[in-house]
């Protein structure tokens, strides 16, 4: 039976009224499991943490299996009746949608997929924003999109934050920013693109983990990688790389369990 744990963290900030906190569920690297029936055990725990939005950091499908776009399909659609939920493509949802759908059976089907979750309003961002206002707080939330390059295996070349400007833009200054960005590799340039919130996922938490935030092996093969796993911060800028509800491609963990995230955005006094 697969189980997963809750992993809940806080952020104390000036940028929301005291006393008041906007709450997100992160939902990373599913991968077509199920967690009882029709995912019921995860969406009792979504519905018991009572999150303001839910953020999707990617690769809830497997790309070469159309029976996980149903299963993904059905749990973010219980979902977004609820809450406004976001989702930004991993890269199994990626090589689809930029494959030519009229020489891929399976491309065809995932964009079918797509439009499905458009209709009952999940928000997918490709290179995109959308607004959430929450607790009397302004937040952008982008999703972004980076080539297949940048997932090579063994090696793939560093994303430069001017790279990242010209697929989404620059960050609002007025506003909080979260950035669904799957591939944790890129850290450094999300935090110098000027995200105040980043949410990643992919690498599984390392496949074997040592301690919150060392892990073996990413998904390119890269040996203990950073930002492999957990809270990384910079001054009043933070990172948060969920371990993922699911796995593929090395279907071990150890010391590594899947994790739902709660991440709680607090308002404190101002020193």
């Amino acid at each position: 039976m697969k189980k997963f744990r809750t992993v809940y963290h806080t952020i104390n900030t000036h940028r929301i009224i005291p006393g008041k906190t906007v709450r997100f569920a992160v939902l990373a690297d599913l991968h077509g499991l199920e967690f009882g029936p029709g995912n019921e055990w995860l969406i009792q725990k979504i519905q018991e943490c009572s999150p303001d939005a839910v953020l999707v950091s990617g690769d809830v499908i497997v790309r070469n299996c159309t029976d996980t776009f149903d299963t993904a399909a059905e749990l973010l659609t219980r979902l977004a009746e609820s809450y406004p939920v976001f989702y930004a493509l991993g890269n199994h949802e990626y090589k689809l949608y930029t494959a030519d759908p009229g020489e891929n059976g399976l491309a065809e089907e995932y964009l079918k997929y797509e439009e499905r979750l458009k209709k009952v309003g999940v928000r997918i961002l490709h290179n995109q924003c959308e607004l959430l206002e929450a607790e009397g707080c302004p937040f952008t939330v982008y999703g972004l999109e980076i080539p297949l390059i940048y997932y090579k295996k063994p090696k793939s070349p560093m994303l430069q934050t001017e790279e990242i400007q010209q697929l989404i833009g620059k960050p609002d200054q007025d506003r909080v920013n979260l950035l669904l960005a799957h591939n944790p590799k890129y850290g450094n340039a999300y935090f110098e693109w000027g995200a105040d919130l980043i949410f990643s996922g992919h690498y599984h938490g390392g496949i074997v983990r040592f301690g919150r935030n060392k892990g073996i092996l990413s998904p390119q093969f890269q040996l203990f990688p950073p930002y492999c796993c957990g809270a990384f911060h910079r001054k009043n800028q933070h990172m948060y790389v969920s371990a993922g509800l699911g796995e593929h491609t090395i279907p071990v963990r150890i010391h590594n369990p899947r994790e739902l995230l709660i991440v709680d955005y607090r308002g404190r006094e101002e020193k």
